[in-house]
């Protein structure tokens, strides 16, 4: 089959090639997917999980991507809750291979049914930054109708999704990125926006609940932010300071079936959008993943049109 692959960290997205790997097997508990759509998060080329298994054992030249939306083609042994021809997406296991490829192994578990309104391109932007907005919001920050939420990178992949789920619940929001995102973190449901290179944070006084996606500097200024009793929650490693009278925790995403099928229900009933920049084809992703200009949102592979 054909595939994205890396051979080595130090040469980043422009070290990934297009060649033809083995076709992957599905082991108990495991389904084939045939994918349609694949996202992919440059950072992970820095995680050690992209160059070894579990057992820390080297598994280069590795096949990257983690999202992915396309078609159960076969199961494996003793593998129940989907079928062979269902529509699925997903978020797959860090240690092996991903989605950037024509078929993937995936624990079923990971997966969820995907709507057939739902566009696989739509399905594949989903899943990173859906399940960790829940997530941050939910599971770690217990957000709350009428807490203030402060969200870095607002009107970036995640920072959108946690920007729309916060003022669903009920919270008011304040963005923080580039002038130039303004209008999007306002659009997004942001009432408030700071502009990182030319307004002062820490007029922002104090909140509930602050999200980081940024890490270092923001991140240390973001824990003085945080009123007695709320919390920091980041995904931009363990925070270098902590709140004077609150909590911090850093946390990884993992897949949850329950939780996609929540994501994907807002995006099907308009209460919830994903920030998807461009739409390449798996022969054209190389190029796609090294772009001459920045591309403001996430960059999809339709691997099958």
């Amino acid at each position: 089959m054909k595939a994205i692959v890396v051979k080595d960290e130090a040469a980043g997205t422009a070290g990934m090639t297009l060649a033809e790997r083995p076709e992957p097997e599905a082991a108990i508990n495991d389904v084939l997917v045939e994918v349609h759509a694949s996202g992919f998060t440059p950072g992970e080329l820095t995680w050690p999980s992209t160059w070894t298994d579990r057992l820390g054992r080297d598994r280069t030249p590795s096949i990257p991507g983690h999202e992915l939306a396309g078609v159960v083609s076969a199961l494996g042994y003793g593998t129940t809750g989907l079928s062979v021809g269902q529509r699925v997406f997903g978020l797959t296991d860090w240690t092996r291979d991903g989605t950037l490829a024509e078929r993937t192994a995936v624990e079923a578990r990971n997966l969820a049914p995907l709507p057939g309104d739902v566009d696989f391109t739509v399905g594949a932007s989903l899943p990173i930054s859906g399940l960790t907005a829940w997530q941050g919001l939910f599971e770690h920050g217990r957000v709350q109708p009428g807490q203030s939420v402060l969200v870095h990178g607002a009107a970036g992949g995640v920072g959108s999704m946690v920007t729309q789920l916060a003022r669903e619940a009920g919270a008011y929001v304040i963005g923080t990125g580039r002038a130039a995102d303004r209008p999007t973190a306002i659009d997004f449901g942001a009432k408030e926006f700071v502009d990182l290179d030319n307004d002062r944070l820490e007029d922002v006084g104090g909140v509930d609940l602050v999200f980081d996606v940024i890490g270092g500097d923001i991140g240390t200024r973001s824990a003085g932010l945080v009123r007695a009793g709320g919390t920091l929650v980041t995904i931009a490693g363990p925070p270098a300071a902590r709140p004077s009278d609150g909590l911090a925790i850093d946390f990884v995403v993992v897949s949850d079936r329950t939780q996609l099928n929540e994501v994907v229900q807002r995006v099907r009933d308009g209460r919830l959008r994903t920030v998807i920049g461009s739409v390449a084809t798996l022969d054209d992703a190389v190029t796609a993943f090294n772009p001459t200009e920045r591309v403001k949102g996430k960059t999809i592979i339709r691997v099958r049109q």
